[in-house]
């Protein structure tokens, strides 16, 4: 036999140490927002376990109504964690008028005019409504996949509600599955909601792990200073882009970039300066970049740019755009501005690098040494073979005719 006070007290345990979980989580990652709402769904959930069990030791109705509106509330807190997970606006409005309006079904239904089945209606659509709003964006696929942790939260909800439906259900068939009967019928149903409760918390935990875990994969890959790739992840796209292709045929692009005299820019201005230079570079490069180009720093003063399914032609002409705008700004320059000039280098993928990105970057550093070599605050091609292809030696003042 199932004791119904032995399953309420269990029931607070549990919410408990998941609260205090969440709060651990909420301090750790402070800018976690979801896990406050989690914290405070546990939280609030202990609560209201903690009415519905003295609701079996008193007759007043206090305890009950009170239990009912902190469950309601729970699950409020709850859907509102999710939301703010997927980054979503909170639905507060929403989230309030449901669980007014089902609180005051409850004490209409139990103070006013006392009918359980409605009672219990008026208690399942406060629980089930905004578990079930949340429901779509756990089955949305977040990066073309969902998180193991939102699949395991969605089956726990599905569950949950299922549940809820058999309940009212049962209640409209002449059965008693609230607290006032206390029967057997209504232990079991305590006994799947907590294990299904705890279990929830766990997808939520779930969730919260993978996006963490990819958070830290994402800082991994980005350049502390900039915000923009480094040159791990650099590597990373130049390798998919050579056996790109490498199967297709199609060729890419790469420059490689060098802020002239950014030594002296260190030395006279500090290395603050040179921080804030570098940061306006790339704030100014990615103005001329296309959807799909990706900007990396690979150390120091040194950028390079992947141009996907670019010839070397359309490379020189996007080296001609990020060369304009940094001529600009540094012309634009007043009192203590410091210009910012800039010397790149153009190479093109083809069948003799095949699947070896250094290749690459040892062509495209090439052409920038010629820049340097031609004066600095230009752009050069690399020309593997100047006597049989002359046109592309001229792709340089092509570009700047054309751009």
């Amino acid at each position: 036999m199932l004791n119904v006070p032995t399953l309420w007290t269990v029931f607070v345990i549990n919410f408990l140490a998941l609260g205090l979980i969440w709060a651990y989580v909420t301090r750790s990652y402070p800018k976690f927002e979801a896990a406050r709402f989690w914290m405070a769904s546990a939280f609030v959930a202990a609560a209201g376990a903690m009415a519905a069990l003295v609701h079996l030791f008193v007759t007043s109705p206090v305890p009950l109504l009170a239990g009912a509106a902190g469950i309601m509330a729970a699950s409020c807190l709850a859907a509102m964690g999710i939301q703010r997970f997927y980054d979503r606006p909170v639905p507060w409005r929403a989230m309030a008028v449901t669980g007014v309006l089902s609180l005051a079904g409850v004490v209409f239904f139990r103070i006013v005019f006392d009918h359980m089945q409605l009672r219990m209606l008026c208690y399942t659509v406060g629980q089930a409504l905004p578990l079930l709003s949340a429901l779509r964006l756990l089955l949305s696929p977040q990066e073309g996949r969902v998180s193991p942790g939102a699949w395991l939260s969605s089956i726990v909800i599905i569950t949950i509600i299922a549940i809820f439906v058999a309940r009212t259900a049962g209640n409209v068939l002449g059965g008693d599955f609230s607290a006032v009967a206390g029967s057997q019928a209504h232990a079991v149903m305590v006994l799947g909601l907590l294990f299904l409760s705890m279990t929830l918390n766990f997808g939520f935990l779930l969730m919260a792990m993978d996006r963490l875990r990819n958070e830290v994969a994402d800082l991994a890959l980005l350049d502390d200073l900039t915000g923009v790739a480094n040159r791990r992840h650099l590597l990373q796209r130049l390798t998919e882009e050579c056996a790109r292709s490498e199967r297709s045929g199609e060729p890419f692009s790469l420059l490689v970039i060098d802020l002239d005299g950014f030594k002296t820019i260190n030395d006279t201005h500090g290395h603050a300066a040179g921080d804030a230079c570098l940061q306006h570079f790339t704030l100014m490069a990615q103005t001329r970049l296309r959807p799909g180009d990706m900007l990396a720093r690979t150390g120091g003063d040194e950028f390079c740019v992947v141009l996907p399914s670019s010839s070397l032609h359309e490379g020189a002409l996007i080296a001609r755009r990020v060369l304009e705008v940094c001529r600009q700004d540094a012309a634009a320059c007043t009192g203590n501005d410091i210009p910012i000039a800039i010397s790149i280098g153009v190479a093109q993928w083809d069948r003799a690098i095949g699947q070896f990105p250094d290749r690459l970057m040892a062509h495209a550093d090439d052409a920038l040494y010629a820049a340097k070599k031609n004066g600095k605050n230009d752009f050069a091609v690399y020309d593997p073979a100047p006597s049989l292809s002359p046109e592309l030696t001229d792709l340089a003042a092509a570009a700047r005719k054309f751009a």
